[in-house]
C-alpha cells in the first residue's frame, strides 16, 4: 500500500539537492494553474491551491510512478465548471459543497477500484477516443476563457452556445483587457516554443500583478482576481444531501475514467522511459487518497498532469519526494502570501488557462489516426463532437462508451481466413496472403485469430460456411486450426460441436487441428469427444489431413471390396 517504504531506506543524499530543485520549480508552474483551473471550474482561486496542496501531501507516498505529479487538470475543472455548475444555480458555497463532495466521491471509486485490482482495465480506454476528447476540451475550454480574455462576462453553456455569446458580444471588447491578455498569450505562447517546461507561466502572473499595480489596470476596466483568503481551510465534509449524491455520481465516475486514463498514461510513459516498475493498480490508490483528502480540504478533483509531470522531471526530479516539496511550498504560499495574488488581472490568467490546454488539441494525432484507420477517425471525431455538443461530463461518457464498443466489435469480428499449404512443406498459411499456396484437393483448412466466446460465435460460423461456399472444387475434410484460439467459453465449445454435426450431416468429415490444452478440456466438459474421439496434443493440420487421407482410401479400398 505504501512504495515510499520500499525506496526510501534506500534513497540517497546526492539525490536531495536535484529532488528540492525540481519541487520548487514544479511549486511555481503549479500555482498559476491551480488558480486558473479553479476559475476553469467555477470555484474561487483558493480551492485550486487547496487542491494542488493537500493533494500533493499525500500522492508521494502512495504513487508508483517516481514521475508524475498530482495537481488540477483542465479537464477535469471543465468537467466540474460544466456540470456542477448547473445544480449549484448560482449559490457559490453550494457549488463549493459539490465540488468537493464530487472530489470525495472520486477518491471512494479510486479506492474501491484499487480495491478490486482494475488498474489493468484502464488500458481498456482508447487513445483514439481520448483525442477526440481532448481536442473537444480544448474548443469549449475556449469558448469560456475568450470573452475574459477580451475583457467582458462570459456565457454558460455548450460550446456552440458560448460561442455564439461570444460573437454577439465582441462590441464589448475592453481594449485594455485585450491588450493584457494578448500579451500574456504571446509571451505564453513563445515560452512553450523555446523554453520549454520552464516556469514562464508563474513569470507572467508576476508581471501582471506589477503591471496591475504599476498602471492601475482596474480603473481602465480590467478586472482583477481579487482577495483569496489566507490561511488553511476547515477541514471537513460538504454539506450534501442523498439527492444531490445520487446526481453527482455520474460527474464523479465521469471524472475518475478520466483521471485513471490520464495518470496511468503518464505513469506508463515515464516507468519505459527510465526502465522503472509502474503498477496501475498502485495508481489508483495513490489517485483515490489525493482527491480524498482533496474534498476534505475544500478542493476539486485531481489527477496525474502532463505538463507538470514532464516540468518535474526536466527540472531534474529523482524521486516522488519532488511532489512532496511542492506541496510544502504551496503550503507557505497559502499561510502566509496568498494576499499578493489579488491584483492578478483576468485577462492573465485567461491567458494561462489557454495557454495550458493548446497541447490539448494534437493535430499530429489526429493525422497519425486518419492515415492508419479511417474508421477510428470517425471515432475520434465522435468523441470531438460529444464534448461540443453535450458538455465535458457526457463526452467523457461517451468516450468512454466509444472505448467499449470498439474493443467489443473487434472482439466481436474476429479474422476467419483459409489456410492453404506452402509448395514444398508441411506448412499452412494465410491464402488471402499468400494466393500461391496449394490448396489440398477436397480439403478445406480454416483459422479463426481469437478467443471463442459467445459473442463471436456466431459471425465465426458465418464466416466458416461462408468460405466453404466459395470453394468451386466438391470439399470432404473441414480442419478447424485453432492454434490462434487461446480460450473457448460454452457458447465457443458448444459451436465447435454443432460445427460437426452440421458438416457431418452435409457428407463432409471434420477435424481440429493444434488445439491448446485449455481448449481441449473445455471441449472434454462437454463430452465432445463422446462422438469425435480423443483429442489429442501434437495435431498438426499436415498430421490430420494426412490420417483423413489415410481413412479415407482404406473407406473406399473398403466400398470397393
Amino acid at each position: 500500500m505504501l512504495p515510499v517504504f520500499t525506496w526510501l531506506p534506500e534513497y540517497r543524499a546526492a539525490s536531495l539537492r536535484p529532488d528540492v530543485v525540481a519541487g520548487l520549480t514544479l511549486a511555481a508552474y503549479l500555482l498559476p494553474a491551480g488558480i486558473g483551473d479553479a476559475s476553469l471550474a467555477g470555484l474561487p482561486p483558493e480551492a485550486g491551491l487547496y487542491a494542488c496542496l493537500f493533494s500533493g501531501l499525500v500522492f508521494w507516498v502512495f504513487c508508483s510512478s517516481k514521475h508524475t505529479v498530482i495537481t488540477v487538470t483542465s479537464a477535469l475543472s471543465l468537467l466540474i465548471g460544466a456540470s456542477v455548475g448547473e445544480l449549484s444555480a448560482g449559490d457559490p458555497a453550494r457549488h463549493a459543497a459539490l465540488a468537493a463532495c464530487v472530489t470525495l466521491l472520486v477518491g471512494v471509486i479510486a479506492f474501491a477500484a484499487w480495491l478490486m485490482r482494475a488498474g489493468r482495465a484502464v488500458g481498456f480506454f482508447s487513445e483514439t477516443v481520448l483525442v477526440g476528447f481532448k481536442a473537444g476540451l480544448a474548443f469549449y475550454l475556449a469558448s469560456t476563457q475568450l470573452p475574459k480574455l477580451f475583457g467582458f462576462k462570459g456565457a454558460h453553456g455548450d460550446f456552440w452556445e458560448n460561442s455564439a455569446y461570444f460573437l454577439r458580444h465582441l462590441r464589448d471588447t475592453n481594449g485594455t483587457a485585450l491588450l493584457v491578455g494578448a500579451l500574456a498569450v504571446t509571451v505564453l505562447v513563445a515560452g512553450k516554443l523555446w523554453l520549454k517546461n520552464r516556469p514562464v507561466a508563474f513569470l507572467v502572473v508576476i508581471a501582471g500583478i506589477i503591471a496591475a499595480r504599476s498602471f492601475d489596470l482596474q480603473s481602465h476596466g480590467v478586472a482583477l482576481l481579487g482577495t483569496i483568503p489566507q490561511g488553511l481551510p476547515s477541514m471537513g465534509l460538504p454539506l450534501v444531501s442523498r439527492h444531490d449524491l445520487n446526481q453527482l455520481l455520474p460527474v464523479a465516475i465521469a471524472c475518475f475514467v478520466l483521471a485513471a486514463v490520464e495518470t496511468s498514461a503518464i505513469g506508463r510513459m515515464f516507468g519505459q522511459k527510465h526502465g522503472n516498475r509502474f503498477d496501475a493498480n498502485q495508481e489508483l490508490l495513490a489517485i483515490g487518497a489525493a482527491n480524498l483528502l482533496s474534498g476534505l480540504g475544500r478542493g476539486f478533483p485531481v489527477s496525474g498532469g502532463m505538463s507538470q509531470s514532464l516540468v518535474n522531471e526536466s527540472a531534474g526530479a529523482r524521486t516522488p519526494i519532488s511532489g512532496g516539496v511542492a506541496a510544502v511550498f504551496t503550503l507557505f504560499v497559502v499561510i502566509f502570501a496568498s494576499g499578493l495574488l489579488r491584483n492578478l488581472p483576468q485577462p492573465v490568467l485567461a491567458a494561462v488557462v489557454l495557454a495550458a490546454v493548446m497541447s490539448l488539441v494534437n493535430i499530429a494525432a489526429f493525422r497519425h489516426i486518419w492515415r492508419f484507420s479511417r474508421g477510428e477517425f470517425a471515432v475520434a471525431i465522435a468523441a470531438f463532437l460529444g464534448v461540443l455538443g453535450s458538455g465535458p461530463e457526457n463526452g467523457v461518457l461517451l468516450g468512454a462508451a466509444l472505448s467499449i464498443v470498439l474493443l467489443l466489435r473487434q472482439a466481436a469480428r474476429p479474422r476467419v481466413t483459409e489456410l492453404t499449404r506452402v509448395p514444398g512443406t508441411t506448412y499452412f498459411a494465410d491464402r488471402s496472403r499468400h494466393p500461391d499456396n496449394e490448396r489440398t484437393p477436397g480439403v478445406l483448412v480454416v483459422r479463426c485469430e481469437s478467443a471463442l466466446l459467445y459473442f463471436n460465435v456466431e459471425y465465426v460460423r458465418d464466416r466458416l460456411f461462408a468460405i466453404l461456399a466459395s470453394r468451386a472444387d466438391p470439399v470432404q475434410l473441414v480442419v478447424l486450426f485453432l492454434g490462434a484460439v487461446p480460450k473457448i467459453d460454452l457458447a465457443g465449445a458448444e459451436l465447435i460441436g454443432d460445427l460437426r454435426r452440421t458438416l457431418r450431416s452435409r457428407g463432409l468429415d471434420f477435424r481440429l487441428a493444434h488445439a491448446h490444452g485449455d481448449v481441449r478440456d473445455a471441449l472434454r466438459r462437454i463430452g465432445f469427444e463422446k462422438e469425435y474421439g480423443q483429442l489429442e496434443t501434437g495435431q498438426t493440420v499436415d498430421v490430420v489431413v494426412a490420417a483423413w487421407q489415410v481413412s479415407a482410401h482404406a473407406g473406399a479400398a473398403a466400398a470397393r471390396c
